[in-house]
């Protein structure tokens, strides 16, 4: 794929790329955004179930939360936009740590932050770049993977963001949650997100939320729901049709040669050689 195809899709923000959708102005006010103390922003790299984990919270009763469009989605009039909500705001993005607004540090809002196998994200961001028009399409697989690696795709390097997050994963107001833990054993991963945000919920309550917010279910009300602003998790697009494809662990076995295999756990190895948190992902995938 030509850069110029790349381009006119995507820009440059401090050396990361960024969909148009989020505009430069807005990146670049992002420092005077106003964060309030009882704010929860859900963070991780796209394609690692940010909408699933959404889906989840909302469906917390008693929760009295509203879920807002990504904090990074749209143009200057973003932050006016984010000041209405008057509930407490569950705020999506996919920023690394260091581009996070200040005050969200300085207030320290709870961060929930969500990491997946970086091998089916890559799989899943590769179907995200030929379904989304917000996203430059490309080709094939293996053009893809080589620009996975470089870390010339949006928000860039899986590899820097994951490491930029967990240099903070002992900061008290963030708690780091694995995609694959949550598929396998959800009411324990939900029970730490309600913990961590402080919400009372039952066992049967948990049960509900675990089968409300099954991929299958969240598939079938994406149709529904399609084109909802107030919907609009991801910064890439408001089509929630696009959102959720397969939700599986372990579809990039489908996808990766045994050399683009090879190649990666290489750059794994070095790339997360300090990293507590590659251990944990080792075993889990």
């Amino acid at each position: 794929m030509s850069s110029q195809s790349q381009l006119s899709v995507l820009h440059k923000f401090k050396g990361i790329l960024f969909s148009n959708m989020s505009s430069e102005e807005l990146l670049n006010s992002l420092d005077s955004f106003d964060a309030r103390e009882d704010d929860v922003f859900l963070v991780s790299y796209p394609k690692s179930g940010t909408h699933w984990i959404a889906e989840i919270i909302e469906s917390i009763p008693n929760a009295r939360i509203t879920l807002t469009s990504s904090i990074e989605l749209g143009d200057i009039s973003k932050l006016e936009e984010l000041k209405m909500y008057s509930q407490r705001r569950v705020i999506p993005t996919h920023l690394c740590y260091d581009l996070l607004p200040a005050n969200i540090k300085q207030k320290q809002c709870k961060i929930i932050y969500i990491i997946r196998n970086p091998k089916d994200t890559a799989v899943s961001l590769f179907h995200y770049y030929r379904d989304n028009p917000n996203l430059p399409y490309i080709e094939t697989w293996s053009a893809f993977f080589e620009l996975f690696l470089r870390g010339e795709v949006v928000y860039g390097s899986w590899f820097d963001h994951v490491l930029s997050w967990e240099e903070h994963r002992n900061d008290k107001n963030i708690l780091i949650i694995f995609y694959e833990e949550m598929k396998k054993d959800f009411p324990k991963s939900l029970k730490k997100i309600t913990t961590f945000l402080e919400i009372n919920v039952n066992d049967s309550e948990i049960n509900k939320i675990a089968r409300k917010t099954s991929f299958s279910e969240m598939k079938n009300n994406s149709v529904k729901e399609n084109f909802d602003p107030n919907h609009t998790v991801c910064a890439l697009t408001s089509d929630r049709n696009l959102v959720f494809r397969k939700g599986v662990v372990g579809d990039w076995i489908n996808y990766f040669t045994s050399k683009q295999k090879r190649v990666f756990d290489e750059l794994f190895t070095e790339k997360m050689k300090h990293s507590q948190l590659a251990r944990f992902l080792e075993e889990i995938s």
